[in-house]
């Protein structure tokens, strides 16, 4: 059986890795009785983490949006993925987030084990990246249309001296440029929109159902 600590650890990485856990799977993943499950769980709210009791046939436990980021625990590869993800961003086509980058992978490398920085060193001394000559897009804007795809919210927006409503599906990044994949609701068509060339803020428009090819 493991150690309270470590038990604790493994607890909020599996309430980390999928939406809900009954406490059945979680008492039988730890190897302790649901009861120990339901006391590890208060113990973890101490500590700050936002665990969440389900109602239902055995109940459960989700982690929910608390007030403040906790700790995220990764593995092997999710961490050298987000390594290297950090340093393409913080020399990457988002502006505003260059700095950003910079610390949290200094603060990620500083806990990094060996022979995961030696993973990263090999992986970064193979890759040649492109010198990125398209222009530099709003870290804000790229997040308000992220969240409007997500949400399937209508958005309308400044497009060189226009206005264009549209049902936003996708961004896409070619490394050079950013674009916005969308239904144009004036052309009644699909088109693409670079986002260096959106002259307005976006605003949220009526919710939509995403349309078929």
């Amino acid at each position: 059986m493991l150690e309270t600590s470590a038990r604790l650890l493994r607890l909020l990485s599996l309430l980390q890795s999928r939406p809900d856990w009954s406490g059945r799977e979680l008492a039988e993943r730890l190897g302790v009785t649901t009861r120990t499950v339901r006391r590890d769980a208060d113990r973890l709210r101490e500590l700050g983490y936002p665990v969440q009791s389900l109602t239902g046939p055995g109940g459960g436990y989700q982690l929910g949006v608390g007030a403040a980021l906790p700790p995220l625990l990764l593995d092997d590869d999710e961490a050298v993925a987000v390594t290297v993800g950090l340093r393409a961003a913080a020399s990457g086509s988002v502006a505003g987030i260059e700095e950003t980058s910079l610390r949290a992978l200094a603060k990620l490398e500083q806990m990094l084990p060996s022979r995961l920085k030696h993973r990263v060193a090999a992986m970064q001394s193979a890759i040649l990246p492109l010198t990125a000559s398209g222009p530099a897009v709003d870290a804000n804007l790229l997040a308000a249309l992220a969240a409007a795809c997500r949400g399937h919210e209508g958005v309308s927006f400044g497009y060189q001296g226009r206005t264009r409503r549209v049902e936003p599906y996708r961004l896409v990044h070619t490394g050079r440029r950013w674009y916005l994949l969308a239904f144009d609701l004036e052309r009644d068509d699909w088109r693409t929109f670079r986002l260096d060339r959106i002259d307005a803020a976006p605003r949220s428009g009526p919710r939509f159902t995403p349309r078929r090819g």
